[in-house]
């Protein structure tokens, strides 16, 4: 296991994000599995254990705590999070992060971040003063390090970078994302102020782990051993201010997987490079037309959500994937926004800055997705 310094710890490069675990018929935990993934990815090295308040509906961090009493409390660290969504006052940020630790059954965790920031959440922050409130609870020894995790656009990320001296953050990053959100611009803006990287959705919540042939052929060229998953969070791991990658594990396969990965991780070669460029090259062939989602096109008279669909129906094509965006599709049809909702009325296209044949595209989005 390679081990980078996160903050002033030892942390292993792969983290267990503990938001997938495997569930039973109810919908619950499957408490003897997800130990025994535990187990194995901690003895095989594994120190960084990653939870939030919400994820499993609220059961993730109260399983993590059982398992954890089972290891010295200096032999991992903790990390956990504050859901922005649910503080109104200070004293709903306090309640929440004591009853964590209760949930957890520890007097402190070692790295906690506010959660999933965007600009609204970001201004509540400030608004409520919370950085000096939790600054106090870290210096009570409730907290060790603290830092925030990130979705939203990169100005947003440059603001709240620039405000307060973080000890660390946490930003989706990944080969197919790098103008995503923060991505490639925000990883460089870090490095350069010194703040380390804990790496979320490197496998882009499972896409990367099944390409189409034509994708893969590209890896298995430069190396035919190296699944898809390893080529994504080896990737990642190519960059020297990235010092942990958390991964969601749901099954012992997957476990296994990434403990070979990081088992035997080498300095990406310029081949490997070369592959990810080629095989970024097929993504974009495979990408259906070139809606940006400005969202000129809209609102449209019948209801149909046009970015959502073309977005949709992009992101299957790119990876041969229809479950990748059957949630989202399934909203849609809830909310009558689906491409079959068209007049075929023609306001659209008059307004599409890319020039875009919409009613025909949506007659294919009808054909090939719905």
């Amino acid at each position: 296991m390679e081990y980078r310094k996160l903050a002033d710890d030892k942390i292993s490069l792969l983290g267990f994000g503990c938001m997938r675990f495997p569930v039973l018929d109810n919908g619950k935990i499957d408490e003897d599995e997800a130990t025994k993934m535990l187990d194995k990815a901690i003895k095989a090295g594994v120190n960084y254990i990653d939870t939030a308040y919400p994820y499993h509906n609220g059961d993730s961090e109260l399983f993590v705590g059982k398992v954890l009493e089972n290891y010295k409390r200096d032999s991992y660290y903790l990390a956990t999070k504050l859901p922005m969504w649910m503080i109104e006052s200070v004293d709903d940020a306090v309640r929440i992060f004591n009853e964590q630790l209760k949930r957890l059954n520890k007097d402190y965790v070692d790295y906690y971040l506010f959660h999933a920031l965007d600009k609204e959440r970001w201004d509540k922050i400030k608004e409520l003063d919370l950085i000096s409130v939790f600054e106090k609870i870290k210096g009570e020894g409730k907290i060790r390090h603290l830092g925030f995790s990130f979705h939203d656009s990169y100005d947003v990320f440059e603001e709240i970078i620039n405000f307060h001296n973080w000890d660390f953050c946490q930003i989706q990053f990944n080969y197919v994302d790098t103008e995503v959100q923060a991505g490639l611009k925000g990883y460089k803006l870090t490095e350069s102020k010194n703040i380390p990287l804990v790496i979320m959705e490197p496998i882009k919540g499972g896409a990367l782990a099944k390409l189409p042939q034509e994708v893969m052929n590209e890896f298995t060229s430069v190396n035919k051993d190296w699944s898809a998953a390893s080529w994504a969070l080896r990737y990642v791991a190519s960059f020297s201010n990235v010092m942990c990658i958390l991964s969601g594990m749901s099954t012992m396969a997957q476990v296994e997987d990434n403990l070979g990965t990081f088992n035997t991780i080498t300095q990406f070669t310029e081949k490997e490079h070369l592959a990810i460029s080629n095989a970024l090259d097929v993504f974009k062939k495979r990408i259906k037309n070139s809606c940006t989602g400005c969202r000129y096109c809209m609102p449209c008279p019948s209801g149909v959500d046009i970015p959502k669909n073309f977005a949709c129906w992009n992101r299957m094509s790119m990876f041969d994937n229809k479950s990748l965006v059957s949630w989202s599709i399934s909203e849609m049809k809830k909310n009558n926004s689906t491409a079959d909702k068209c007049i075929k009325c023609g306001k659209c296209e008059k307004l599409c800055p890319q020039h875009i044949s919409i009613r025909s595209d949506l007659e294919k989005v009808v054909k090939e997705m719905l």
